[in-house]
């Protein structure tokens, strides 16, 4: 009886050799390797197989992928019950355009076994309808340095003169049961016949398995077409590298020390876009000038490199616009020639502005491609990918620096690891005058542990030290990157939200507020509320509303209200945008 297996839902095994029957792969294995062609000896769905032979290393990396192995299912899946159901060979191509054929073989008595075969490209559109879901279609997350390891292209008379060869391999097996102990091929003369060497094989007539066939509705050679899979290697091979490299980037981009940052940032960007030269600069608000670094591969130390003013030279006008510069020759662009003391070895670069949330944070500089090349659409379109977590990156870098400047254990609160109320002031104001300068939204939250006094008396100050520990947690697991959390005193914390209007900034104090009601403090329950709750007021920078002491007696304002009308809730001050999300705890806004 023919056997069925569920889909497999886990990575699936591909062989199970342990019970094939013995000595076939001495028949099956020369068999596939003089053909080019795959074989498969199967007892049931497949996979797995009893025997895998050159194996087409796409089949394998589909069906070694739980996301896509059911894609086979009615195809090489099925493969054996249709086999064995229409007694003989059965012929299909699957969704990958690979041609098949499936046959019954009698090898070993009372089992049910096929052989599926071929597992080859038999016209080039069938190819490149392939390729391109490697490239950009469903199948690109399936691409891995070996995918295309073993690609097999033949026509279809290989195929059928496979599928003869296989049944009398199998007759002659069925025939003899001390076959296992011959080796190579099954037609193969006795030892003591002498070979005929003036008879060419079947298949040396036939192309090569690694050249694809040539089709007259294609209008190209098969040397045109291997041409199209070296090509396609290539692209999928820099695609593997590219997430390599990436999963890298981001892993190495940020790091303790500003400088350390700045080097891993143009490091791997360089080794990313494959460029011999990169330079990193920083945009100073302040002064309103570029300031560079980090370089390699430049003619002159970084510290002889003079500051760059807003909208000055290449740099400074891109940073200006926002919008990236990509030459890929330097004199038919029209631009003025580079001095010759920097000696560019090309006349092609990549100057690209990175900002973050509307605000200028730098420029990242590349330059002489490797092998002499040009850069171009694709080249932008990984510093793209890249530019938001550079950003962060360097939006991070500079405030090491200034906190460095500042001694940072000055500015952080040991108990809580947050920021403190010196740091806030300093930032506060930065963050009034960028938003005055570009008319920015920025939002302030100012949050009290309700009935926290209660919670130290019951259950000692350790336990309030622990549960100021948690609500700082909280708080920093609610915000976004950009966000600045502070403790502001006491059980008393505070939240900067730069370019965050009044509505958002609502949302963000709920998602804190719910987050802390729904934490299990080891006390909470001992709580007049039955639980450690908060409550929080909101300001908005507005017209009266534009100096940091009326930001934060705003917000405090607020927060006194929520605490009246009953805590665990939200307020906005009268003068912030007046409308708040919904609340199962019934946000209000003070008016």
């Amino acid at each position: 009886m023919t056997k069925k297996s569920p889909p497999a839902k886990v990575s699936p095994s591909q062989e199970q050799r342990g019970i094939a029957p013995a000595g076939w792969e001495n028949f099956q294995q020369p068999l596939a390797e003089d053909a080019g062609l795959s074989l498969l000896l199967v007892e049931g769905y497949q996979p797995p197989a009893l025997l895998v032979s050159n194996n087409n290393s796409l089949c394998q990396a589909l069906q070694s992928s739980p996301e896509h192995v059911s894609l086979c299912d009615p195809y090489c899946g099925d493969a054996h019950r249709r086999a064995v159901s229409a007694g003989g060979v059965t012929e299909y191509k699957c969704h990958a355009g690979l041609k098949c054929f499936a046959m019954p073989v009698q090898i070993s008595k009372g089992r049910d076994l096929a052989v599926i075969g071929g597992r080859a490209f038999v016209s080039a559109e069938d190819y490149r309808a392939t390729a391109e879901r490697l490239r950009d279609g469903d199948l690109k997350d399936l691409v891995t340095s070996d995918t295309l390891t073993n690609i097999i292209f033949s026509d279809e008379s290989r195929l059928e003169i496979l599928a003869e060869r296989v049944e009398k391999a199998a007759r002659k097996y069925s025939s003899n049961p001390e076959a296992s102990k011959l080796l190579g091929m099954p037609d193969e003369p006795s030892r003591e016949a002498t070979p005929d060497t003036s008879k060419p094989s079947e298949f040396e007539s036939q192309p090569d398995r690694v050249a694809p066939p040539e089709t007259a509705s294609s209008g190209k050679s098969s040397r045109d077409l291997q041409d199209e899979v070296d090509q396609l290697r290539s692209e999928l091979d820099y695609r593997t590298r590219f997430a390599e490299s990436l999963q890298h980037f981001l892993e190495r981009i940020s790091a303790a020390d500003p400088e350390q940052t700045y080097y891993a940032v143009l490091k791997n960007s360089k080794e990313l876009l494959l460029s011999e030269r990169a330079s990193l600069l920083v945009y100073n608000e302040g002064s309103h000038e570029l300031i560079m670094k980090a370089g390699m591969g430049l003619p002159t130390e970084i510290a002889t490199i003079g500051r760059i003013r807003l909208g000055e030279g290449i740099a400074g006008g891109v940073l200006e616009t926002g919008k990236p510069m990509v030459v890929r020759n330097l004199e038919a662009s029209g631009l003025k020639p580079s001095p010759l003391e920097r000696r560019y070895k090309t006349e092609s670069f990549i100057s690209y502005p990175i900002g973050l949330g509307g605000r200028k944070v730098g420029v990242l500089n590349v330059a002489d491609k490797f092998g002499g090349g040009i850069f171009d659409e694709v080249d932008l379109s990984l510093i793209e990918i890249i530019a938001p977590q550079v950003a962060l990156a360097l939006e991070r870098a500079e405030w090491q620096e200034r906190a460095t400047e500042f001694q940072l254990m000055s500015i952080t609160d040991s108990l809580t690891g947050l920021l403190n109320r010196r740091y806030l002031e300093e930032r506060l104001s930065e963050e009034l005058n960028r938003s005055r300068r570009y008319e920015y939204s920025m939002s302030f939250l100012m949050i009290d542990i309700d009935d926290f006094k209660n919670y130290n008396d019951l259950n000692g100050h350790q336990a309030g030290d622990l549960a100021l520990q948690m609500t700082a947690h909280c708080l920093k697991a609610g915000l976004r990157s950009e966000d600045v959390a502070c403790r502001y005193g006491g059980e008393e914390f505070c939240i900067l939200l730069p370019q965050t209007p009044a509505v958002e900034a609502g949302v963000i104090a709920d998602r804190i507020r719910q987050r802390v009601a729904t934490t299990d403090y080891p006390h909470g329950g001992r709580q007049p509320l039955g639980a450690v709750s908060i409550s929080i007021g909101i300001s908005t920078f507005a017209r009266h509303i534009d100096t940091s002491e009326r930001v934060i007696a705003a917000a405090d304002r607020a927060l006194y209200t929520a605490k009246h009308n009953g805590k665990n809730r939200i307020e906005f001050y009268a003068d912030s945008k007046l409308t708040a999300p919904p609340s199962n705890e019934g946000q209000q806004v003070q008016r």
